[in-house]
C-alpha cells in the first residue's frame, strides 16, 4: 500500500477523530512471513483480534481459527457443525444447547441456503493495525472497533456521497460482519460499509460500548478523500469531537 494513503488517513483521523482507536487492516495472502496466530483457547476470533488491536500483527488460517463459524465466515471452509440448525435455534433437549438466535431450525436452514458462498482468496487472512502497515501490504478491508460517537461519524461519512444507503447491518456472526460481508461488498459496483458486532456470543470479547464498522478498501479510499469537505469540518461535529 502506498505510504501516501496510510499517512493521509492518519493525518485526517487525528484531526477529526482525535485519539480514537485506529482501525485494523485485513487482507488475504499466501505469504507466511507474518507470524501465525496460536489457536485461542477461547475459540472466538475476536479474542485473538484484541492482540492485533494492541499492536501484534497476526495471520490466520484454517488451523489457527478454532471456531467453526470463524473458519466458515473467513472463507476457509463451507462446513458447519452437525446439528447447526438446532444449535442456532432451540437446541436438542438433553443433547445440544441452542443459542436461540433463530426461532426454528427451518429458519436456520433457509438462512444457510440463501447465504452467499464465500471462498477465501488466499491461504491466510492477515490483520494489522493501520499504523503498522508497510508498502508490501495490500489491505482489502479496514475494520474499526468503535464507540457510538465514532460510529456516528463513520456512518455519516459513508452516506455523504451517495443517495442510497451506504451502510448495511446483516444478521450473522461477529466475524461475518468484519470479513465475509464487507469483502463481498468490495466486489460490488457500489460497495457499502458493514455495521456489526451485534452477535451476543462474540460481544464478551469487546467492550460494552463497542461496535464494528468494516469498510471495503475501495470504498475506504473514497471516504478518506471526502473527509476534509464533509460535516467533519462543521461546528456540529466539533461538539462531538470534544468528548471523544
Amino acid at each position: 500500500m502506498k505510504n501516501t494513503v496510510k499517512e493521509t488517513f492518519l493525518k485526517h483521523w487525528k484531526k477529526y477523530f482525535d485519539d480514537a482507536e485506529l482501525p485494523l487492516a485485513a487482507y488475504y495472502t499466501d505469504d507466511e512471513m507474518i507470524p501465525e496466530n496460536e489457536p485461542s483457547t477461547g475459540g472466538c476470533l475476536f479474542a485473538d483480534l484484541n492482540k492485533v488491536r494492541n499492536g501484534t500483527p497476526l495471520r490466520f488460517g484454517l488451523a489457527s481459527i478454532r471456531c467453526p463459524g470463524g473458519r466458515r465466515y473467513s472463507g476457509f471452509t463451507e462446513a458447519v457443525g452437525e446439528g447447526f440448525e438446532y444449535f442456532l435455534s432451540y437446541g436438542i433437549p438433553g443433547d445440544l444447547e441452542g443459542e436461540r438466535y433463530k426461532k426454528s431450525p427451518e429458519l436456520v436452514r433457509k438462512l444457510m441456503r440463501e447465504s452467499p458462498q464465500f471462498v477465501a482468496p488466499g491461504k491466510f487472512l492477515v490483520f494489522k493495525r493501520w499504523d503498522q502497515m508497510d508498502e508490501s501490504d495490500e489491505p482489502e478491508l479496514v475494520i474499526f472497533f468503535a464507540e457510538p460517537d465514532v460510529i456516528s461519524g463513520l456512518f455519516t461519512l459513508a452516506n455523504y456521497d451517495v443517495a442510497e444507503d451506504g451502510v448495511v447491518a446483516p444478521f450473522g456472526s461477529g466475524c461475518s460482519s468484519i470479513v465475509m460481508h464487507p469483502y463481498q461488498e468490495g466486489k460490488m459496483d457500489r460497495p457499502r460499509c458493514v455495521l456489526g458486532m451485534f452477535d451476543p456470543s462474540a460481544r464478551p470479547h469487546v467492550g460494552s460500548s463497542c461496535l464494528t464498522f468494516a469498510v471495503p478498501m475501495n470504498r475506504f479510499i473514497q471516504m478518506v478523500e471526502n473527509m476534509p469537505e464533509s460535516f467533519l469540518i462543521t461546528p456540529t461535529w466539533g461538539k462531538i469531537k470534544e468528548r471523544l
